[in-house]
């Protein structure tokens, strides 16, 4: 278990809701992983990211699918691809990230609490 935090640290991380507009291969990149486009509402806009994510993921499957985010980590350059949020997930027994999002529609941009 990890060191409890103050109930101010875990409000500074800006977890939102988003939808993925656009998914492609990421060939320049070291591990495998996919380029993303997400839709966070009028508020944030469209932002971009770097996930690997390829063990359960085609890109093909991914456009409109609503997943979890972190909005407010500075931008981190990735070969020539600049990620601008990261994408939140969980390991399988396996290790391989499985995405995490809403099991139903919901606002996009909405916070996580």
């Amino acid at each position: 278990m990890s060191d409890p935090i103050a109930w101010a640290d875990f409000e500074k991380v800006d977890i939102r809701v988003g939808r993925i507009t656009r998914a492609e291969a990421f060939a320049q990149a070291r591990r495998p992983a996919l380029r993303l486009w997400l839709d966070f509402g009028p508020e944030i806009g469209t932002r971009k990211s770097s996930a690997q994510i390829t063990r359960h993921y085609a890109p093909e499957g991914l456009v409109g699918r609503q997943v979890l985010a972190v909005v407010n980590f500075p931008p981190r350059q990735i070969g020539p691809f600049m990620s601008e949020v990261l994408v939140l997930g969980l390991p399988d027994e396996d290790g391989e990230v499985v995405l995490i999002g809403p099991d139903q529609p919901v606002p996009l941009g909405g916070r996580m609490y």
